[in-house]
Formats: C-alpha cells, sequence, structure tokens
C-alpha cells in the first residue's frame, strides 16, 4: 500500500503534465494561424499600396505629358 500513494500521485501529476503540453500545443497551433492570417493580410495590403503608388505615378506621367504637348 505504501508503494501504490506514490505511484497514483506520479500517474496523477503526469496526466496534469499531458494537459498542460496539449493545451500549450493546441496554443501554439493557433498563434501559427493567427500569424499565417496575419501574413496574408500584410500582403494583401503592400498590394494596394503598390497599386495606388503606380495609379499616381502614371497620373503624375499623364499629367506631364499633357503639360509638355501644350
Amino acid at each position: 500500500m505504501k508503494r501504490l500513494i506514490p505511484l497514483i500521485a506520479a500517474a496523477a501529476l503526469s496526466a496534469c503534465g499531458a494537459d498542460v503540453a496539449s493545451s500549450a500545443a493546441t496554443a501554439a497551433a493557433l498563434k501559427k494561424q493567427e500569424l499565417e492570417q496575419a501574413k496574408k493580410t500584410q500582403d494583401m495590403a503592400q498590394q494596394k499600396i503598390n497599386q495606388a503608388v503606380e495609379q499616381m505615378n502614371q497620373s503624375a506621367q499623364n499629367r506631364e505629358n499633357a503639360a509638355d504637348n501644350k
């Protein structure tokens, strides 16, 4: 009986460790998904910025061409 109590306690504590490890793995997976979504959002925003800059450059070029043709 004296050996059984430490064995039961060890089993109970190892189960807690498994829960903690499982929770940590789940949290890490969620963070990874969040990071991937944030990267996609950042890439889309950068594309929109690049398009806006290109449009501004084209407009400026068109104005310069119009002024040169007068």
